[in-house]
């Protein structure tokens, strides 16, 4: 019986449907990378099970086709990601109804569909004419735009300049003439569309966005590994532009700056990390993170000696970050709505120079302490080294949040001496950034009246205690 019986649309293999005698278990990458291109494909496509080459639907058993079902399934959740959406029908090939031809339908997904092969090897399929390919980066930008994504969604919410706020204030901070976009220039960016209706990545920069996947943890860890003490934390979620400079506060206050002396026998102030590779790497992250994995969130953790800021979301391009040149990393959104918000507010490039940015903010130090990419399974670590940190030597340097524990250690102080340690030359941010947190995690408290002049900060005993 030849397959156009039983279903009478098919005609041969081309790039909506593919013939399979059996699915092999021992070498599943056979068969999953045409259900990978199929999810990838415009229209998704079905694979016959069953079937020879030659469209001879000789058909399988009931135990072999429930076997097959199962199979297909534990190769789904294992090594396909995000999920392919799947369903069956099955009709048999035979006047007994002994043997049956599977029929298993994929339809398109939403984002881009990946095969993991293994920890570090996650490959994009695409659907060709009876096979499917490894895509290529040209591949993978084209099937970006395509694919009708989560943050690429035209959604019901018309867009008003009054909520999103925070956003016009990212703008005006980052764009070179401290401007707020128009709406003509949010929709020649198709960020609204031509009838005033905003993307939905856009809505995750809305003020009062209460989403979980916009969550940022953060954490500053006592030492080099995630087996010390926690000594600060925060959780950030909301409008993507509140999260973006909570995040960059956070970071900012839980770290160093110091000096180093230049050729000419003087000195000059260096920081920890460069301010723009901080700022990068952070864009990044927020711009790449794969927002279709739910229960998820970016991580920022701080150690002794470098920073890991870790995204969820799979490596698209075809080599692996080593085979790159330092600073030649093409460019693929994984957000093109959210990414080309970053861009309206100058915080993300065009031309993929991000990375760029990151490496010239380390230029002139050693090859142990230029950022780099670490790939794993599902997820991306962006790392950049402490450029004070030298192994084995105590840190002369300390954080603002350090320099006022160590000054209460002493005694309770007023608020304007605990500022006077600190770069903050204003009291409301010295009180926001600094000084609040540390009264909010019950580390220090105040004692008198917030506005009597005579109330100091006191260190909370259980804390000298610990300490």
């Amino acid at each position: 019986m030849k397959i156009t019986e039983l279903f009478s649309d098919v005609i041969t293999e081309d790039i909506a449907c593919e013939f399979k005698a059996v699915l092999n278990s021992e070498n599943p990458v056979k068969w999953a990378k045409t259900i990978v291109g199929f999810a990838n494909s415009t229209g998704g496509g079905m694979l016959f099970v069953g079937v020879s080459n030659d469209r001879e639907a000789f058909g399988i058993d009931l135990d072999e086709a429930d076997r097959t079902k199962n199979l297909v399934a534990q190769i789904n959740d294992r090594h396909i990601f995000p999920h392919a959406k799947l369903r069956y029908m099955i009709r048999s090939v035979d006047a007994n109804a002994e043997r049956f031809v599977l029929a298993i339908i994929i339809a398109p997904s939403e984002s881009i569909v990946r095969y993991r092969g293994g920890d570090f090897h996650e490959t994009v399929f695409i659907k060709g004419d009876g096979n499917s390919t490894p895509a290529t980066p040209e591949d993978i930008i084209s099937l970006s735009k395509r694919k009708f994504g989560v943050d690429n969604e035209t959604s019901e919410v018309l867009y008003a300049e009054s909520e999103w706020t925070s956003y016009i204030a990212l703008c005006r901070e980052y764009r070179e003439d401290s401007s707020a976009p128009t709406v003509k220039v949010l929709q020649n960016e198709e960020i609204v569309s031509k009838d005033g209706y905003v993307k939905t990545g856009f809505l995750m920069f809305k003020d009062g966005y209460d989403g979980d996947d916009t969550l940022i943890c953060c954490r500053l860890w006592r030492g080099k590994t995630k087996t010390g003490d926690v000594l600060d934390s925060g959780r950030f979620k909301g409008a993507l532009s509140d999260v973006f400079k909570k995040t960059l506060n956070f970071i900012e206050r839980n770290t160093k700056t110091g000096w180093r002396k230049t050729q000419h026998g003087g000195r000059e102030a260096i920081r920890s990390y460069p301010k723009e590779a901080i700022r990068e790497a952070l864009v990044n992250a927020i711009a790449h993170r794969d927002y279709s994995i739910a229960g998820t969130q970016i991580d920022v953790d701080i150690f002794s000696d470098r920073i890991d800021i870790v995204s969820p979301g799979s490596w698209l391009l075809p080599k692996s970050y080593e085979e790159y040149p330092l600073g030649s990393i093409p460019s693929v959104r994984r957000n093109t709505i959210i990414a080309a918000c970053l861009d309206v507010a100058n915080l993300m490039e065009r031309g993929g120079t991000g990375f760029q940015t990151m490496v010239s903010s380390y230029e002139g130090y050693g090859e142990e302490k230029q950022p780099g990419v670490l790939i794993r399974p599902g997820f991306l670590n962006l790392r950049l080294f402490d450029l004070l940190f030298q192994e084995g030597l105590p840190s002369e340097e300390l954080t603002d949040t350090e320099k006022v524990i160590e000054l209460l250690k002493e005694s309770p102080k007023p608020v304007k001496d605990l500022q006077a340690v600190t770069r903050f030359k204003s009291r409301s941010s010295f009180l926001v950034e600094i000084l609040n947190p540390l009264i909010e995690k019950g580390v220090v408290y105040r004692e008198g009246s917030e506005k009597s002049p005579n109330s100091v900060i006191r260190l909370k005993k259980d804390y000298l205690a610990i300490k």
